[in-house]
């Protein structure tokens, strides 16, 4: 579980961070992008993505939960606009389902 785990918190932060680079250079629904918004994303969901790779190789399962909680909030909003955006919320469900995956794993030394 702790490998899938790993596996899932990568692949996610690099999923979130691949959706951020569309939303912020590559939006299809606007002419062009402010930087309030690329500011505002790039603290909101970029840096939760981060977090959560790095909480994944490190095995760290409280930075998981932060990322998740982090994310939380403009996932919730970007999940009710149409398009491909309402993704975000994928990466942050998968941020929580490492979480548990990483908080019930048990260790070889946990065990004896």
């Amino acid at each position: 579980m702790r490998r899938t785990g790993l596996t899932l918190g990568v692949i996610a932060g690099l999923f979130s961070i691949v959706l951020w680079i569309i939303l912020v250079f590559y939006n299809p629904y606007t002419a062009s992008s402010s930087k309030v918004v690329a500011v505002n994303t790039f603290f909101m969901l970029f840096l939760p993505a981060c977090l959560a790779i790095v909480s994944s190789i490190m095995n760290k399962k409280y930075l998981m939960l932060a990322a998740f909680i982090w994310s939380l909030p403009i996932s919730l909003y970007l999940m009710l606009t149409p398009g491909i955006f309402s993704w975000f919320i994928a990466s942050c469900i998968t941020y929580f389902i490492c979480f548990l995956l990483m908080f019930f794993s048990k260790s070889k030394r946990e065990i004896t």
